[in-house]
């Protein structure tokens, strides 16, 4: 069974409820707070890319794994890192608007850096990048859910707030669902590779987070907005990257996917133990 007919409808109904939770003057906190706006983007579009990198080249992934690890490093903001950012003390306001900020942002950096990674890495393997079909795919599937749910929000907040409630209590299950069959479909694989890729995939976590609370301090950024910043950099859209390495018109390559099932595994893992560090101080 190919995943991708499972993850499609999970990865429509995050960036849905993505898009209820949106207001138009949520963008406007782009002008009012951009330090922190400027750290959480540049660590996520720019940080993360350049850490994975390092980090392929220094844990020596095969091709496959190297463009999945690519993958979640481009992929934008974790859907539930607002969930994150609420338990941790952080703004959730600041958190969904990066996210949706990052989710627009990446329908563009996306396709350029992939594209790079492909052809310097996926050609001895035979993998190439059908960058129409990826646009296609992510307008589909990011933006136009976060658009109709953002519409949906603007003129009837009632019932965006009724099926937020409704949707956000089902997606994250619905997400480990996901992973959990994915795992069982390829255990064999998984585990023949999971300690080199599983540090350094956990790596990646710990990295990005590291530098974004680097990053803040740098820029003077405090508070609830500094733990907000290092979980939106920490937190990627695992389901937007299987997406992509599983579906028919992009990859089409299950192997590719395993990175994001590790990631997925692991980002949880890391964040719920920030939580627990940040609420103990």
């Amino acid at each position: 069974m190919n995943t991708i007919w499972i993850v499609i409808p999970i990865l429509t109904v995050l960036m849905f409820d993505l898009g209820l939770t949106l207001r138009v003057k949520d963008f406007y906190m782009v002008v009012t707070r951009p330090k922190a706006f400027f750290v959480a983007l540049c660590g996520q579009i720019i940080l993360l890319p350049l850490i994975a990198l390092g980090l392929g080249w220094a844990f020596s992934l095969t091709p496959v794994f190297f463009i999945g690890l690519m993958l979640i490093a481009c992929s934008p903001g974790g859907s539930s890192s607002n969930i994150f950012s609420k338990l941790a003390g952080g703004d959730v306001a600041l958190s969904v608007t990066l996210t949706a900020m990052s989710s627009l942002l990446t329908l563009i950096t996306l396709p350029i850096v992939m594209g790079w990674v492909t052809a310097a890495s996926g050609a001895e393997v035979g993998i190439t990048l059908p960058v129409g079909n990826l646009l296609k795919q992510n307008l589909l599937l990011m933006l136009l859910p976060v658009v109709i749910g953002l519409l949906i929000n603007q003129f009837f907040p009632k019932a965006a707030q009724a099926i937020d409630k409704v949707l956000s209590k089902a997606a994250f299950p619905a997400l480990m669902l996901l992973v959990t069959i994915f795992f069982t479909q390829h255990y064999r694989t998984i585990f023949a590779h999971i300690g080199r890729l599983g540090l350094c995939v956990t790596a990646l976590i710990l990295l990005a987070i590291g530098c974004a609370s680097l990053l803040s301090r740098l820029f003077g950024i405090t508070g609830r907005e500094r733990r907000t910043v290092n979980i939106e950099v920490g937190m990627q859209n695992a389901a937007q990257a299987i997406a992509l390495a599983t579906s028919p018109f992009v990859f089409n390559n299950q192997e590719m996917a395993i990175p994001a099932i590790l990631y997925s595994l692991m980002m949880n893992v890391v964040l719920l133990t920030y939580v627990a560090i940040v609420k103990k101080k």
